[in-house]
């Protein structure tokens, strides 16, 4: 298969509201769909991404906002990363402290500098002074000058217990290769520009849980049906457990488990965000699947609603 990398990256949060106001504000994302959660219609389900929500760059949210607040542990994403220009460092430092968040100092690891802060829910995040992200375009429309602003994924940490098999797994059929090791925590990459990077940490030893602040899956990408067919066939001959094609209107899904325990998706890349609203107008209204338009009044009635 080709070395595509992460599709997208989906978590739970709590408040919308709040949730909606950080990525966009504080993180400078661009909001490129705002639907609901397709089996429990009742929460939202809210996409972030770069301009146009291209695979690589989309990070989504369940609110839950009843959930207790998550801890992570084994068999988990513990962090996801963002690629920024290498030459941003000074701005993000600048501006993460005028909007008042906490955050570790700049640290390099694996050859890159990593500035490490939390969300409201307190999912680990990390911005990348990426050399990837030089050659990409940044998005112009939002609070952060485009110059700087994210690209979309750098990648995801991953905390196993054991990490053999799940390597084996990105090495065999999800296009990665192993390429260093810095103590237990193992680094696989593919040449993808966004969304190339799986580090896991080996031996993971906290005693977490899941809920607000975790995150729910990682999917990586297919080109199309076609290669998803592919990927999932052999899968399967080697013994893992795949749900049915699940259609999610903007890509097509395939869900398992993977040996430690993270749900892992393949999603196709098409056919993306632009089928159901222009490029200018995405993640302003509330987009529901043809299924559930008979009930909208009743959805819409339910949700909080989002203000800038």
């Amino acid at each position: 298969m080709s070395s595509k990398g992460i599709h997208h990256i989906t978590a739970v949060a709590g408040d919308p509201q709040q949730n909606f106001e950080f990525y966009t504000q504080v993180m400078g994302m661009r909001m490129v769909k705002k639907t609901v959660n397709f089996d429990d219609p009742s929460v939202y389900h809210l996409y972030y991404g770069n301009e146009k929500g291209d695979p690589g760059t989309i990070l989504t949210f369940f609110p839950w906002d009843h959930l207790k607040d998550g801890k992570p542990d084994a068999g988990q994403v513990v962090a996801i990363s963002f690629s920024v220009p290498t030459d941003a460092k000074a701005f993000w430092l600048s501006h993460l402290e005028e909007q008042g968040i906490n955050f570790e100092d700049p640290f390099t690891r694996f050859g890159k500098e990593v500035i490490g802060l939390q969300d409201p829910n307190g999912l680990h995040l990390e911005i990348v002074m990426d050399p990837k992200a030089n050659d990409l375009a940044g998005w112009d429309g939002g609070p952060v000058p485009s110059e700087f602003s994210i690209r979309g994924f750098h990648g995801a940490t991953l905390a196993e217990k054991n990490y053999t098999k799940t390597g084996q797994l990105l090495e065999k059929h999800l296009g990665f290769k192993k390429t260093n090791q810095l103590d237990n925590r193992y680094l696989y990459e593919t040449d993808a520009q966004l969304g190339a990077t799986i580090e896991i940490i080996d031996q993971f030893d906290l005693h977490g849980r899941e809920g607000k602040g975790t995150v729910h899956h990682i999917a990586f990408r297919a080109e199309d049906e076609q290669e998803q067919f592919d990927i999932c066939q052999k899968l399967e001959f080697k013994g893992y457990y795949l749900t049915e094609i699940k259609d999610r209107q903007y890509f097509k899904s395939v869900y398992f488990h993977e040996p430690g325990g993270i749900l892992f998706e393949i999603a196709t890349d098409p056919p993306g965000f632009l089928i159901d609203e222009d490029l200018d107008e995405l993640g302003t209204k509330l987009k529901l699947p043809e299924w559930l338009e008979t009930h909208r009044h009743n959805i819409e009635r339910e949700l909080t609603k989002l203000t800038s």
